[in-house]
């Protein structure tokens, strides 16, 4: 059990019939009154963010997010199937729960698979992948001030913008958090 009064960033909790992660916290006296630790609350399975408050003393159960590394093996169009490397026991995972996370990711890649009592509510990518370009225009010398980008289709099928001086067949570093460039390999 944990009390409102101990609460830390990043700490997931049972409450109001769901599991909740921690995203900010703070302790509130004012200066008439009972103190109270106002929250920001997200709700794991679903992303919604809720604010709320609480007494200092409120108790609540702390939440267990099991974490376990998947080998991602493929998909056939609805389901994305996923393999443990320690006890070789496959799940498949439908496309709607895993939405946009496996975008940066290839075939065969590790991946962890996060879930609570069994429930699997998250895939999350590592946090860097190498990709290869496959589609990419030719970017042309001179005609930028700045900064400049162009689109760029990854092996993955995933699109992003990237530096004029990329090509195809190029391989690069994205940050899978952010969809962003980060560099040649």
């Amino acid at each position: 059990m944990v009390t409102a009064g101990d609460f830390k960033n990043g700490i997931t909790i049972e409450y109001d019939n769901g599991v909740y992660q921690i995203l900010e916290f703070q302790h509130v006296k004012p200066g008439k009154g009972a103190a109270f630790v106002r929250t920001k609350l997200k709700d794991i399975k679903n992303g919604g963010v809720v604010e709320t408050t609480f007494r200092p003393t409120e108790k609540f159960p702390q939440a267990h997010i099991d974490r376990r590394d998947m080998q991602y093996l493929y998909n056939d169009g609805d389901l994305y199937y996923f393999m443990d490397t320690e006890s070789y026991d496959q799940i498949s995972l439908p496309k709607e729960e895993i939405g946009d996370s496996l975008k940066f990711v290839k075939e065969n890649e590790m991946v962890k698979i996060c879930s609570h009592n069994g429930d699997v509510f998250a895939v999350e990518p590592p946090l860097f992948v190498e990709l290869e370009v496959t589609d990419t225009e030719p970017g042309l010398k001179g005609n930028t001030a700045t900064g400049a980008t162009k689109p760029a289709t990854l092996e993955t099928g995933a699109e992003i913008q990237v530096p004029l001086f990329v090509n195809t067949g190029d391989k690069l570093q994205i940050d899978t958090r952010t969809g962003e460039y980060l560099k040649r390999v």
